[in-house]
């Protein structure tokens, strides 16, 4: 059906309840109809090109219109569209895809138990790391320590994990048995500190909180490597090893949410490879797929699969979708291309270190209070005072203008309060780079040349 911009618009409002998003609002406005993609470009309803420097919800990785995944999920829905899990039942692309998980993380992790999405991933982990005590004649260990302004899902599990306030002021969240330190971001916390000062502090906020609650009841401790959602907060060098060894010396395991970092955003496999520190469970989703349908997971190290493999019993939970037949076949054809196209060596060896150079040359811009990369992820702090370090009124929603811009200019850019961030598809090559940079720029000036009209910079 050939529809207008208003028509998709309208039937939009009557009928579509976005996440996120305050729905009277967005009736008002029209959602962006995007209609077609190709490469790391979108095309909306109007025919306008937009660079999609965010990968659609940092899980295009390998980039949009790849044939091979298109062709993997037809062959399966020809052959077996769908069967479940459950009753001692398994199909071939889950066990396949389970293999091929095991040979490209870490050496610790020889098994897997699949779910539909991150956030079903990270409902999973609480109640494995639970499960896993219990078995161990630990049930008091009950709590999951977990950070301020940390993204681990919406679900009620996901989103108590979550250190995100505006999450937690509906539905009664947090749920017990979760506690949060504050993260480990330099600019906020870190004053009168060297980075690696800082990072040692950070970590040993959790020492201090694993003390306060007591280290027999602790189960676990949960984080991004790189905190992508909460505005890519990337801690410093000493800040993961500490953590493992805060972990090791009271016994608590160690989960790295991988639903962004995985799949070589970061330059390698995974970010804990990226930060060296050792997990215990490993979440991950999106890039899996590269966002071509829903799959997500666990990664369960031998130090927990052996306990609930030789003591356990039954496991009583999953998902109908769990090992999604069709979905683990379009995993397998995402993973075996971006070994084929060498996209994990082509972001930690070109474009990564690349885009790290033209972000280190923002820093002169007058709006620009730090830039600052991890792989193929970037943020851009906006200062109306960067030499003094001050920052616009909250209420000016300087990120949100800035990204009014970058709409209009044809780049998708999030803003995350005060910080700008891109995570574009891992197939962008330099060249695009230096377009992606030139949409920065204007954008930026944009935003600059409306604070200095609104007078928001005195």
């Amino acid at each position: 059906m050939h529809r207008t911009t208003p028509q998709w618009q309208a039937a939009d409002a009557a009928h579509f309840l976005h996440p996120f998003t305050d729905f009277q609002g967005l009736a008002r406005k029209g959602a962006r109809i995007i209609t077609r993609a190709e490469g790391i470009y979108l095309w909306d309803s109007d025919g306008h090109r937009l660079l999609d420097a965010m990968s659609g919800l940092w899980c295009v990785n390998v980039g949009y219109g790849q044939q091979a995944l298109v062709d993997a999920a037809t062959r399966q829905m020809q052959q077996l569209p769908f069967y479940n899990a459950f009753f001692q039942t398994a199909t071939p692309p889950a066990i396949e895809l389970a293999e091929l998980l095991a040979e490209v993380t870490p050496p610790q992790f020889q098994h897997v138990f699949f779910a539909g999405s991150g956030s079903e991933g990270n409902d999973t982990v609480v109640r494995m790391v639970r499960r896993y005590w219990d078995l161990l004649g630990q049930p008091e260990r009950q709590v999951l320590i977990s950070r301020r302004n940390a993204y681990h899902g919406s679900t009620m599990a996901g989103a108590s994990l979550g250190g995100m306030s505006g999450m937690h002021a509906q539905g009664g969240l947090p749920i017990p048995g979760i506690a949060h330190i504050e993260q480990p971001y330099f600019h906020a916390h870190g004053q009168g500190l060297t980075a690696d000062e800082f990072g040692l502090v950070a970590a040993r906020w959790l020492e201090d909180e694993i003390l306060a609650i007591g280290p027999g009841k602790v189960a676990a401790f949960i984080g991004e490597p790189v905190q992508g959602a909460g505005g890519v907060i990337i801690p410093p060098a000493t800040y993961w090893p500490e953590i493992q060894r805060i972990c090791d010396k009271y016994g608590v395991l160690l989960v790295s949410d991988e639903v962004i970092c995985g799949f070589g955003r970061t330059g390698r496999w995974f970010g804990c490879e990226t930060f060296g520190f050792r997990p215990d469970l490993m979440t991950f989703a999106k890039g899996v797929t590269s966002g071509y349908v829903p799959l997500g997971g666990v990664m369960v190290g031998e130090r927990v699969a052996r306990v609930l493999i030789e003591r356990g019993g039954e496991f009583n939970h999953g998902y109908t979708y769990s090992g999604h037949p069709v979905a683990c076949a379009v995993a397998l054809a995402n993973l075996k291309l971006i070994r084929e196209l060498r996209l994990v060596e082509h972001v930690h060896d070109d474009v990564g270190p690349y885009l790290a150079e033209q972000y280190a040359a923002l820093r002169g811009h007058p709006l620009v209070g730090d830039a600052e990369t991890c792989g193929l992820m970037g943020a851009i702090l906006l200062l109306k005072d960067p030499a003094h370090r001050r920052p616009f009124a909250e209420e000016l929603e300087i990120g949100m203008v800035c990204r009014g811009h970058c709409f209009r200019e044809g780049l998708v850019m999030r803003a995350v309060g005060d910080r700008m961030i891109v995570a574009p598809p891992l197939v962008i090559t330099r060249g695009q780079i230096d377009e992606l940079m030139a949409l920065v720029r204007r954008c930026l000036d944009l935003t600059l040349a409306d604070a200095q009209r609104q007078g928001w910079l005195s």
